[in-house]
């Protein structure tokens, strides 16, 4: 178990390795990065049963990164966890016959399904967890999504499923930054509140700043303890977290850094990381 201290003060480290992969393979979706990486540092700290020893064990946890393309994100994780080797993600990130590829790629250790096309994660996940249901196994099941995906009817038809089975092993997160590559996410979608929208489908709702690595380690630890529905903790994000030149800009969706860029968000890093040491 990680403290809290140590996770304020790790997710400036991992979004530092997360933009040095950027910057190395040439190109990342950088602003979803930032705004995710905080819940898959806890996840995998604190609350998934899944190690680089357990990779084939049947009782291991499951994560579906449904956001696929927060792949930078997710490496930097992996790495940190002992799955994959950092320097050689970095140095082989978007090479010509690299395995590190932009998106989840399950030839490599600790990765469960390949995903990238925008709504799958979660029905995969809730087949997994029934499976978890049929098999009499104890293991749990995550997926995250991004919100802009939440326009996938697929979706609904797993959140319908989830909840008509009563999968209370089964929790999914929602990277609700407000933003994706062509705009507002809740310029396109219905203006209805999340919150009721799952709700109204069955399920046990947790709305909380998504960024704050203590809400996230309490609601994922809540979800642990609900019984009889499915989780869905709604992480209310800001995109490109942690340098005033990404957050909120949907237009650092898909950016690369030029070399003062990368130097200010650098810096921004490091004071944050001291604002944090010094709380």
């Amino acid at each position: 178990m990680t403290s809290i201290e140590e996770l304020e003060s790790l997710r400036w480290d991992l979004r530092q390795r997360c933009v040095d992969i950027i910057m190395a393979g040439g190109g990342g979706h950088i602003g979803g990065d930032m705004s995710v990486i905080d819940a898959l540092m806890v996840l995998y700290k604190n609350h998934l049963n899944v190690s680089p020893e357990k990779v084939d064990d049947p009782d291991r946890d499951r994560f579906v990164l449904s956001k696929g393309h927060a792949m930078e994100a997710y490496y930097a994780v992996l790495c940190e966890q002992g799955f994959l080797d950092y320097e050689d993600v970095r140095d082989r990130f978007s090479k010509f016959g690299s395995p590190y590829i932009g998106h989840p790629n399950n030839k490599l250790a600790g990765i469960e399904m390949n995903s990238g096309s925008l709504g799958h994660g979660l029905p995969v996940a809730v087949g997994m967890a029934l499976a978890a249901r049929m098999d009499s196994r104890s293991y749990r099941t995550y997926a995250i999504m991004g919100d802009g995906e939440l326009a996938e009817g697929s979706v609904w038809e797993g959140a319908m499923s989830a909840a008509n089975y009563k999968l209370d092993n089964l929790c999914a997160l929602v990277d609700r930054n407000r933003l994706q590559i062509s705009g507002g996410t809740e310029d396109v979608m219905a203006q209805d509140s999340q919150e009721e929208r799952w709700a109204a489908f069955g399920w046990n709702v947790i709305s909380i700043p998504g960024n704050d690595v203590r809400a996230i380690d309490s609601a994922l630890t809540l979800a642990e303890q609900t019984s009889g529905k499915p989780t869905v903790i709604i992480l209310n994000t800001t995109k490109g977290l942690g340098s005033s030149l990404m957050e909120n800009k949907a237009s650092w969706h898909h950016h690369l850094p030029n070399d003062e860029e990368y130097k200010q968000i650098s810096a921004d890093f490091a004071a944050h990381k001291e604002a944090e040491r010094n709380a």
